[in-house]
């Protein structure tokens, strides 16, 4: 398996507290994964649906950004839609995204989440503004 990109998450941040390892981002993909750990579950031991979608969302606007820096744009989170197929309670949540998008004001990425045995458990269709600094 890959390593981490080492200056990802920034210490103190979401991304950090989740665990989020980012594994590969580019302007074609992107990739991460976190452990299904105590702390990204719900009360019944399953990965809390909100993990998910942070993580989409970061992987969404780091990938975003790194293309759209030299232009001196920034990339934020405009929309995040999830959908939920089956339950991780233990090993890695695995993302893989592509975008489907990308405009001048805004992209969109289409994110798969995978458990260890590369079963679908969730996708997030995700848009990303772009804007100037």
């Amino acid at each position: 398996m890959d390593p981490p990109v080492e200056s990802y998450p920034a210490p103190g941040t979401l991304d950090d507290a989740l665990g989020f390892e980012l594994l590969e981002a580019s302007s074609d993909r992107v990739r991460a994964r976190f452990a299904a750990e105590k702390r990204v579950q719900q009360p019944f031991g399953l990965v809390h649906g909100g993990a998910y979608m942070a993580l989409a969302e970061s992987m969404a606007s780091v990938a975003t950004f790194m293309a759209v820096a030299g232009d001196g744009n920034i990339a934020v989170g405009q929309a995040n839609d999830n959908h939920f197929f089956r339950p991780v309670t233990e090993g890695f949540v695995h993302a893989d995204g592509t975008p489907i998008h990308r405009g001048r004001t805004s992209w969109v990425w289409d994110v798969r989440f995978t458990d260890d045995e590369d079963r679908l458990c969730a996708t997030s269709r995700v848009t990303i503004a772009v804007r100037p600094t």
